[in-house]
């Protein structure tokens, strides 16, 4: 029982706390009492029977548990409420904050005693396993130790199981088949109580809750900020944003601004006001102001079909759409230029052939003859001018010459695309960069291929400080680091592609070098237009800066990023939590009917990638304790569910001589995570002693296991440097019995090169980043430094900017001057840790909350950080 109801004496039901209440905490810290309480109502006596001081008390304790603070100005308010209001509000709270930690789920393992009762000898194990199943009878004496009367079959698996051989008071699980016995049966007998946990230090992620100022300002800013990001939302975020509108409601759209930068989130946005039918009326103009291409109808499409808004996942069925949605979207296609509508149903044209099919493109061609006409030249439908169609069709060729041809019975097109793929495979250059100068986002991407095959590089210097002044700040980001690893030494080209899944794989990097005074005459213009969008900021006064941004990477690939506790970007690296042992642990409940096998296991490779050992449910002792596994649970049935440990000394792993550490979780019966009811996993700092295996308190990262894969690494550990490396990866892998002994030398490559990869600066940091925000806005720069120690900077006179900003980023020299007692709070902050005051106000990106309020100052994510340096 939760000490807050205990202290308060009332019962333990929570109310379902609102979805809006969840965004909010999570995301901000913030908390809104009427929505935790879920909006009960509650008897106010005209006295309080019981006095709130000692409830708002255990309350802190229960949220302390969970690794979190209550802060001041909700803590006063709390202090103002009756005694039912105040439990049903720490309740919902309570509620919250174990469902975002993970601690909402009871997590037993195999071995209930964990880690304290793991066998010595998992093969002696396994051996007396298998002699059980082959050879005992029932109504048979024991075949282990001859006891009669003491062999029973366990539920629901019906092995016969003797209670003298198998501790049933430790096993969660059969002892032959490890499949989740039924709680109700007679063998799961009570455990033993655990002993003591000590006092737990906080964790990094700690963050102090504050009460929220105004809950439709509070909404409105968050859906206002997430609308206006010019990077993809994760599907975290997605999720969240669904929620908040679902607040606003229905025919209110005092929220949707004139642009939103992101197609798929325009989308999503899109799809909800077309199913809104009081917006019937508008959607006309709607489809105007945030239609602008064919691509973004196809996203809407796909939407509406249930598919995904970055056409990476088609939709599984498709159904009708009503006649006035079909002729308002063709309307809206038809308006569009048609060149550009032609190339765009040709980029995606399998997509564009299935959706046809429900938009009957041809029906009422004459309302809209150039979209018939663009669909013709996609399906190559035939032109007959003997039919009003055929002659519709041809008029609009005719019509449109430079576009369209009428030749041998049908229409054809030869498109951008297909006139720069013919002038790169031609080596023209010249012509190839003419053509592209008019997509400047194709520019940037391909930006290292021009770079590596042209012979004239002041054109492409000149045409690129041009065209790129138009690109969003993300595909600049990712030109700069494809600039810098192609300009650099070889190394390892690391893919993330794109999709669903987020499958990582490695190579060489066989890419030509190129010429280092191309290579930095690039790296100045990109850059250089990412500070000059800095410069178009608000200016600030002061700006406070922590160097260990550094150690973070700009976020890219975030439309797969994992839902998660912390949000590390991909590739970042932090220090290892401090204590002796390090705990993954893993959590998964199977869908009714459908058995579900997961496995958490740690593959260990030296500094060369090669294969050490392993711990996983074959070998659930590595060395003498440097690794234990809490057992393989082979079910997980509601409502236990099933959950999964492993325990590592990383101190004396280190002097093993082993350098990396792979996480994995595998499906070993190849069901893929988002077929789960529930799944996720994370890591703990020093757990303690005793207690139960899963504790709140020290949890450092919980993350959701989702996607069509069977195969998870989300992080790897570099002993050596006492770090570890957060990848939020996948592996590809088909048929079932995944484990580590199959995948040992393909995990070892990619560890080691995403290591490496990362290490090695390819990508551009959030250090980096941060200042270019800082020289290009602040009249002052404090930096904090690792061990604690703050320095200043000022631009000097006739400094320019961009050697002000490489001077920042190099940690060069200090100005003595401006670390005083007389500098005022920072405006503007990026830290690794929020643990010091700002001023009201200020703009501030912190990886570890800590004591930043969201009343006072404004949130921003990493990737705000890099949005905000848009055009």
């Amino acid at each position: 029982m939760s000490a807050v109801a205990i202290a308060l004496g009332t019962g333990t039901k929570r109310a379902t706390p609102d979805p809006v209440a969840i965004v909010l905490l999570r995301r901000s810290g913030l908390v809104v009492p009427g929505l935790l309480a879920g909006g009960r109502k509650v008897k106010r006596p005209g006295r309080q029977s019981v006095p709130v001081g000692p409830g708002l008390l255990a309350l802190e304790a229960d949220v302390l548990a969970l690794g979190y603070l209550i802060g001041p100005r909700l803590r006063a308010h709390l202090a103002e409420q009756e005694t039912e209001r105040l439990a049903a509000i720490g309740l919902g709270l309570i509620g919250a904050l174990e469902s975002i930690v993970g601690a909402n789920k009871p997590h037993v393992p195999l071995f209930r005693n964990f880690p304290r009762s793991v066998p010595d000898d998992t093969y002696a194990l396994w051996v007396r396993r298998v002699f059980t199943l082959l050879l005992q009878d029932p109504y048979q004496p024991c075949v282990l130790c001859g006891q009669v009367e003491t062999v029973s079959a366990v539920a629901p698996c019906a092995h016969l199981v003797c209670t003298g051989c198998w501790d049933m008071g430790d096993y969660a699980g059969c002892p032959i088949c490890h499949q989740r016995i039924d709680p109700a049966g007679p063998f799961l007998h009570p455990t033993r109580a655990a002993g003591p946990t000590g006092q737990l230090p906080l964790p990094r992620r700690v963050a102090a809750l504050e009460l929220v100022d105004d809950l439709n300002r509070s909404v409105y800013r968050t859906v206002e900020v997430m609308l206006a990001r010019r990077t993809p939302l994760t599907p975290q975020d997605k999720g969240d944003l669904g929620a908040l509108l679902d607040r606003v409601g229905p025919g209110d759209l005092g929220w949707l601004p004139d642009e939103i930068p992101i197609r798929e989130t325009r989308a999503l946005v899109l799809a909800r006001l077309v199913a809104d039918p009081a917006l019937a009326d508008r959607l006309p103009d709607l489809f105007t102001t945030h239609i602008g291409t064919a691509t973004d109808a196809l996203r809407l499409l796909y939407v509406l079909h249930g598919g995904d808004a970055g056409l990476v996942t088609a939709p599984t069925r498709r159904r009708s759409l009503p006649r006035r949605l079909r002729r308002l979207l063709l309307a809206r296609l038809a308006a569009l230029p048609l060149a550009a509508l032609v190339e765009d149903l040709h980029r995606h044209g399998p997509a564009w052939q299935r959706m046809a099919e429900n938009l009957h493109p041809f029906e009422r061609a004459d309302h809209h003859p150039n979209a018939a006409a663009a669909f013709a030249v996609l399906r190559g439908t035939p032109v007959d001018l003997a039919t009003g169609f055929g002659r519709l069709l041809a008029g609009v060729a005719a019509a449109h010459p430079t576009i369209l041809e009428h030749d041998r019975g049908r229409l054809r097109t030869s498109g951008w695309a297909a006139r720069v793929e013919q002038a790169l495979e031609a080596w023209d250059i010249g012509t190839a960069l003419d053509l592209l100068a008019r997509r400047p986002g194709v520019l940037a991407r391909r930006l290292v291929e021009l770079a590596s095959r042209t012979d004239e590089p002041e054109a492409l210097v000149a045409t690129a400080g041009t065209a790129l002044r138009t690109v969003s700040p993300g595909v600049l980001l990712a030109a700069l680091g494809a600039v810098r690893a192609a300009t650099w030494p070889a190394g390892t080209r690391l893919f993330f592609p794109r999709g669903g899944s987020a499958r990582l794989w490695a190579q060489p990097d066989h890419r030509p070098r190129l010429d280092a005074n191309l290579g930095a005459a690039l790296d100045a213009i990109l850059s250089g237009e990412l500070l000059d969008r800095a410069a178009g900021l608000p200016p600030v006064e002061v700006a406070l800066l922590d160097a260990g941004l550094a150690d973070l990477v700009a976020p890219f690939t975030e439309r797969t990023a994992s839902a998660a506790l912390v949000r590390l970007p991909r590739g970042s690296s932090q220090p290892l939590p401090d204590g002796r042992v390090v705990r993954l642990f893993l959590h998964w409940t199977e869908p009714a009917g459908t058995r579900v096998d997961l496995d958490l296991s740690v593959a260990m490779y030296n500094g060369d990638g090669g294969f050490v050992g392993w711990c996983d449910y074959t070998r659930l002792r590595y060395g003498d304790r440097l690794a234990l596994h809490s057992g393989d649970l082979t079910s997980a049935p509601a409502p236990l569910g099933a959950s999964e440990f492993v325990d590592l000394n990383v101190a004396a792993l280190r002097r093993q001589g082993i350098r990396y550490l792979t996480m994995v979780v595998f499906s070993y019966n190849d069901v893929p995570f988002d077929a789960m009811t529930d799944a996720f996993a994370g890591f703990m700092g020093d757990p303690g002693q005793g207690g139960s295996p899963f504790q709140s308190k020290a949890v450092e990262q919980r993350f959701d296991l989702t996607g069509s894969v069977k195969v998870a690494t989300p992080l790897l550990v570099d002993l050596e440097e006492h770090r570890l490396r957060w990848v939020d990866a996948a592996m590809g892998g088909t048929g079932g019995e995944h484990s580590v002994a199959r995948y040992s030398s393909t995990l070892g490559r990619l560890t080691v090169a995403a290591d490496r990869h990362f290490a090695a600066g390819r990508r551009v940091s959030l250090w980096e980043v941060a200042c270019w925000h800082a020289a290009a806005r602040a009249a002052t720069v404090l930096v904090r430094h690792r061990d604690g120690t703050v320095v200043g900077y000022r631009r000097d006179d006739g400094e320019p900017v961009p050697t002000y900003a490489a001077r920042l980023a190099a940690l060069g020299p200090p100005d003595r001057d401006v670390t005083g007692d007389d500098v005022p709070p920072a405006n503007f902050a990026a830290l690794v840790r929020g643990d010091v005051p700002l001023a009201d106000g200020a703009g501030a990106y912190a990886l570890y909350r800590s004591g930043l309020d969201a009343g006072t100052v404004d949130l921003l994510d990493a990737a705000d950080l890099i949005g905000t340096l848009s055009r």
